[in-house]
């Protein structure tokens, strides 16, 4: 579109860029004005970034503000242009400033002074870099997708973050109470709500699905604790019976397991097995001593917690230990449907039959007893009931 730079613009050529020039001007601005509301540029300006967000945001800041620097500076040139285009009639003198203003290099941008070592003895003193409408509508548009990918991509990660985590710290204002769960998931959820306020760029979409996630089965886990809350809030009583039940069942777990345990350290050869205190006591006086105070439904809540982990505690300890006098048994069991099969076959009184058969009889006599050697001594005997039948048939 445009001449030669010796070519001077005629009437008519100034009339047209002026209007052309005016128009692309009047767009800029609005997008400019756009631009300076977008949710990322808010968001950088009301929390300062950090870490990689302001590595990527520190060249896309000296872009934007260049771009508003352009953006006066063609300002300026579009009025004086206006101005000289004001005059009544145009000589050729006006005509050459015109073309100058609308298709030269008017504007001064930098001036520095030139080294003394890399100066000719007639050369210039300075080195002035001036710059005209087109380049500076050029750089303007290579600018801003630079910009606006930066500040899409801290919108988009903000975003995401507080749509899954706006609802968490809603139900949580709306709770009311104060307990360890809550207290970590309000503390995990405003560290994240900071990070994404000032760093959003280093959050990888990976780790940020993995702590949203997180997050989420958390907050599921605590609407659970909060539904026991209220349930104990509505009906203390009935929360106050609960939970001694639960002391009651506790109490009858530990007798439990330490009889099985006994049991086990008097006729199994085993490791040590784990001891538990029964506590069952001191909870049933936490018990009593809250019973009467129905305002506090977290201390019972808390207590329950501590009651069920000592139960479930009682409880393993139990099953390990029953679980060792039932695999005694089971092994006492197989051997007697060995000892059938070895009748049914014919070969019960062969001597090596028999001599197997006292071993594992012995072992299982024993106290305390080897299981593990029973077991071997059991598969032996069974593998010698199907050699000896074997010779028979």
């Amino acid at each position: 579109m445009h001449e030669n730079p010796g070519h001077i613009l005629s009437v008519a050529e100034i009339d047209r860029e002026i209007a052309e020039r005016a128009r692309e001007i009047e767009t800029i601005a609005a997008t400019l004005v756009e631009l300076d509301k977008h949710p990322g540029l808010v968001l950088l300006r009301r929390f300062p970034p950090t870490g990689v967000t302001e590595r990527r945001w520190a060249p896309a800041r000296a872009a934007l503000e260049l771009m508003w620097e352009d953006f006066g500076r063609l300002g300026t040139v579009l009025d004086q242009a206006r101005t000289a285009r004001g005059r009544r009639r145009l000589d050729a003198l006006d005509r050459e400033e015109l073309t100058r203003l609308l298709r030269g290099q008017p504007v001064e941008v930098s001036r520095s002074t030139i080294p003394m070592s890399q100066r000719s003895l007639s050369g210039p003193r300075e080195q002035i870099e001036l710059i005209g409408i087109t380049e500076m509508l050029d750089r303007m548009r290579a600018a801003f997708p630079t910009v606006v990918r930066v500040l899409d991509a801290v919108e988009a990660v903000n975003t995401r973050v507080m749509t899954d985590i706006a609802p968490l710290q809603a139900e949580l204002s709306r709770t009311g109470m104060s307990i360890p769960e809550l207290q970590s998931l309000t503390s995990d959820i405003d560290a994240l709500a900071m990070q994404v306020a000032t760093d959003p760029l280093a959050l990888a979409p990976d780790a940020l699905d993995r702590r949203l996630g997180e997050l989420s089965r958390r907050m599921r886990e605590a609407a659970t604790v909060l539904t026991e809350l209220r349930a104990i809030s509505t009906d203390w009583d009935a929360a106050i019976e609960r939970s001694r039940a639960r002391v009651e069942a506790l109490r009858k777990t530990c007798q439990r397991a330490d009889r099985a345990r006994a049991e086990v350290e008097h006729t199994i050869l085993a490791a040590p097995l784990p001891r538990h205190p029964d506590d069952s006591a001191v909870y049933s006086a936490e018990l009593t001593a809250l019973e009467a105070n129905p305002s506090v439904p977290t201390a019972l809540w808390e207590l329950r917690q501590r009651i069920t982990g000592a139960l479930d505690a009682a409880t393993r300890n139990e099953q390990l230990a029953q679980g060792l006098l039932d695999r005694r048994m089971e092994l006492k069991g197989r051997f007697s449907s060995y000892r059938a099969k070895a009748a049914r076959l014919g070969v019960a009184e062969d001597q090596d039959v028999l001599a197997a058969a006292r071993i594992v009889a012995g072992l299982l006599s024993r106290r305390p007893c080897d299981l593990a050697a029973v077991t071997r001594a059991i598969t032996d005997y069974r593998q010698l009931i199907d050699q000896k039948s074997g010779r028979r048939s």
